[in-house]
């Protein structure tokens, strides 16, 4: 059994917490929704992209370039080439993914995962549904949030 496929049938139990997508968008700012198949996300993404964006998975630390990338730009969906994050908004959190303190408003969905056990915020692109990472409360100043990222979910734009 997949683990959205387990989460999903865990959800519908009466005593299970919500899994449901929240958006974080401002009023009147509503995202069109990209919805590919399978088939159609697999021809579009790598097979490690695909893993991450649409089979919820983690790259291993330290592994991405954009770790390191430290020149202005956007940081984009790689599965829908929306804009997430600007070059403004990372830091280096030591992690050894590239890390935000926040997120272009209106453009990250979240849910609760509990691949863990316990439960970890959960974040997506609000267009295609991508996974992106999960979003911590140990980030800087001003907001004290880290938007853990998976490098192979971005693409970066240099301006």
């Amino acid at each position: 059994m997949k683990r959205r496929t387990f989460l999903q049938a865990l959800a519908s139990l009466p005593f299970a917490y919500s899994t449901v997508s929240q958006a974080h968008h401002t009023e009147g700012n509503k995202v069109e929704e990209l919805k590919l198949s399978e088939l159609e996300w697999r021809k579009r993404l790598t097979p490690e992209q695909f893993y991450i964006l649409r089979e919820e998975g983690t790259e291993r630390s330290f592994t991405s370039p954009l770790n390191d990338e430290k020149r202005k730009g956007e940081y984009r969906c790689a599965g829908c080439d929306y804009l997430l994050f600007t070059s403004d908004m990372k830091y280096d959190s030591g992690t050894g993914w590239p890390s935000f303190f926040t997120v272009v408003e209106g453009h990250i969905g979240t849910s609760t995962d509990f691949k863990l056990i316990y439960p970890r915020t959960e974040y997506h692109c609000a267009r295609c549904g991508g996974h992106q990472g999960h979003v911590f409360n140990d980030g800087p100043k001003p907001t004290g949030e880290r938007w853990c990222n998976n490098g192979l979910a971005l693409n970066f734009v240099p301006t």
